[in-house]
């Protein structure tokens, strides 16, 4: 008789009730505070809304149009950086925290490399566009050598050991890295220079005069291009070349693959390379959107697009792109369209709250993710 038939047998446990219960409130908090909004929506006046948030007020058009925006450009960052954890679960099965600090080298990288060439006067008039894509190559070479570093140094010599040997280990290194760049850089935060004027200003992507006009800003949109145009190559490399078949394969078997005659050390060292190159476009879209980098920005970004590749599923990379635009998308409206309606105060500071309930809530309903976990046959085992 197998463990989850004697379970089954057995009835429900005082833990399961205990989850079943978190999970119908959380759930009615979700729908409690949402229907408010929409009682909101429709007039702050009416009696629902009065009851619940006597001092509440409507959300503008381009208010939501505004979070949206902002929601979706933190979410394609959080993106690119799931890929990376994703990728190397998918191979090596531990998750590697030290991916968030890869991220910051990139954002630090691109911080260095725009006050060298604003100071030359490159970033600004018809050699801003040459001096950026040069910035974006730079950071992305930079994290996919410290990504390829950490991976040699650090876990090459661990394979084989005990997951948990390489999950310690990965903080180890999470936390050398923010040191070293403390010690280089100092304690600080880091400015990026001063962008020119046509990039900052807004762009109304529909035209004006109609009911989907809203502004964006240059930044966001650049953002959002150059993340989608990333997974996208990332997507094609994975699923279409002859080296994304063969990480495929080492993530569904490594002793098979090799048998097939695929290099397994190499394609370790490829996935890492990959990850670290997204977490590099990510780093210095990270910059270009908030023009300022800390020796600690890699830490709350890492474990928040961690926590997208889990709600999205760890191993999917479809799922982990999905969970991450599904997780900016959350942090930037769910403070307003379920707490705030409810009367919480201060809601702006719980978005990082929000995000952390929502990886609860996704794990109590559906536990694999919202596109299911791809895991090789060893962790199915």
């Amino acid at each position: 008789m197998t463990a989850a038939v004697r379970s089954s047998k057995q009835g429900k446990t005082a833990v399961d009730r205990f989850l079943t219960l978190l999970r119908v409130l959380l759930i009615s908090l979700f729908t409690i505070g949402f229907l408010a909004f929409v009682a909101q929506q429709i007039s702050p006046t009416n009696a629902f809304a009065e009851w619940i948030n006597p001092g509440a007020r409507r959300l503008t058009g381009d208010q939501f149009k505004g979070l949206l925006v902002t929601g979706l450009a933190q979410g394609a960052m959080y993106g690119l950086i799931a890929l990376g954890y994703s990728m190397v679960y998918g191979v090596l099965g531990f998750i590697n925290f030290a991916h968030g600090e890869v991220f910051m080298v990139g954002a630090f990288s691109g911080f260095i490399a725009t006050n060298k060439l604003a100071a030359a006067g490159y970033m600004e008039g018809n050699a801003f566009i040459p001096s950026i894509v040069f910035v974006v190559i730079l950071a992305v070479v930079i994290s996919t050598i410290t990504a390829i570093a950490v991976e040699r140094v650090a876990y090459r010599p661990l394979r084989g050991s005990p997951r948990l040997i390489p999950l310690i280990t990965s903080i180890g290194v999470s936390f050398f890295i923010q040191n070293a760049v403390i010690v280089l850089f100092g304690p600080g935060a880091k400015g990026y220079p001063d962008f020119p004027e046509w990039l900052l200003q807004k762009r109304f992507p529909f035209g004006r005069g109609h009911a989907l006009e809203f502004g964006v800003e240059g930044t966001k949109i650049l953002v959002i291009i150059v993340a989608s145009l990333s997974m996208a190559g990332l997507w094609y490399f994975v699923e279409r070349t002859k080296t994304g078949k063969a990480m495929r394969a080492v993530a569904e078997d490594k002793e098979i693959a090799a048998l097939m005659g695929i290099n397994v050390n190499r394609t370790i060292v490829t996935t890492f390379a990959v990850g670290g190159a997204m977490a590099g476009v990510a780093g210095i879209l990270w910059g270009i959107l908030f023009r300022s980098v800390i020796a600690t920005t890699g830490f709350l970004p890492g474990i928040k697009a961690f926590t997208a590749a889990v709600v999205g599923g760890i191993g999917n990379l479809g799922g982990a792109m999905a969970g991450g635009v599904s997780l900016g998308g959350a942090e930037a409206l769910a403070p307003i369209m379920i707490l705030e309606p409810l009367g919480v105060e201060g809601v702006s500071q719980l978005r990082d709250a929000v995000v952390f309930v929502l990886l609860i809530l996704v794990l109590l309903v559906k536990p694999t993710g919202l596109f299911g976990e791809r895991l090789s046959s060893e962790d199915r085992a």
